[in-house]
């Protein structure tokens, strides 16, 4: 069994943060994937079903950003799991919007969520850091993460999503080669090397064609003289 872990802050008041792209990353996942409603067990929301040969668990902590690894420790006792089954989804801001990354284990890089899964599991876990991109300084970090994404955003936030859901399967098999292909088919598809075949404009009229005349010599003839 595997732990697929978004990480956000609860309530509707900061469901389109960009601090919550982790749950909105899971929430993708259930909805593609006919996963099971939504409970609340862990201090969490949870969704159970299948992703590629696994059998996987949903988890969107309810505790806060800065307790997340409160609810995640829960349910990692509870199944009797290693932190390695633990993969979780996070906001990056060193990686620039719609850049996708999987990394095992490490660091937390100030990441309050992540500190607290630290100090509940250890950091032997599994990452896929979802770039939202940096403010520029430090001091507007908080208000950055803690803000909606902006309009413009919306197309590529909506590849990324539908990325990492194409991709969830081969995450929950072990295979990030695979499920980073799935991504990269969403936020970079390859481009086709023929040339696209031209197109007219829209108010664009097609030139007409010459008119042909299928008269005989005598016939051309005759009509000279009428």
């Amino acid at each position: 069994m595997k732990l697929f872990v978004g990480l956000g802050n609860p309530g509707s008041k900061y469901a389109r943060n960009r601090h919550n792209i982790g749950f909105m990353a899971v929430d993708r996942i259930a909805e593609d994937h006919g996963f099971g409603p939504w409970k609340s067990k862990f201090q969490a929301e949870i969704a159970e079903g299948r992703l590629g040969g696994e059998k996987v668990l949903l988890i969107k902590p309810q505790t806060f950003m800065n307790r997340s690894g409160q609810s995640v420790g829960e349910a990692t006792r509870f199944y009797k799991l290693d932190s390695t089954d633990v993969t979780v989804f996070h906001d990056e801001l060193d990686l620039a919007p719609g850049k996708v990354r999987v990394k095992a284990g490490g660091g937390h890089a100030g990441h309050n969520g992540l500190r607290s899964i630290h100090e509940h599991i250890s950091p032997a876990y599994d990452r896929v850091r979802l770039g939202i991109g940096h403010p520029g300084r430090k001091e507007m970090v908080s208000p950055y993460v803690l803000s909606d994404f902006a309009k413009a955003d919306a197309d590529w936030l909506d590849d990324v999503l539908r990325g990492v859901s194409d991709g969830a399967g081969h995450l929950a098999d072990g295979e990030s080669g695979k499920f980073m292909n799935a991504v990269a088919l969403r936020t970079a598809p390859p481009r086709s090397s023929k040339s696209p075949a031209k197109t007219l404009k829209p108010d664009a009229t097609p030139a007409p064609e010459p008119e042909v005349d299928e008269r005989s010599a005598m016939q051309k003839l005759l009509d000279k003289f009428k």
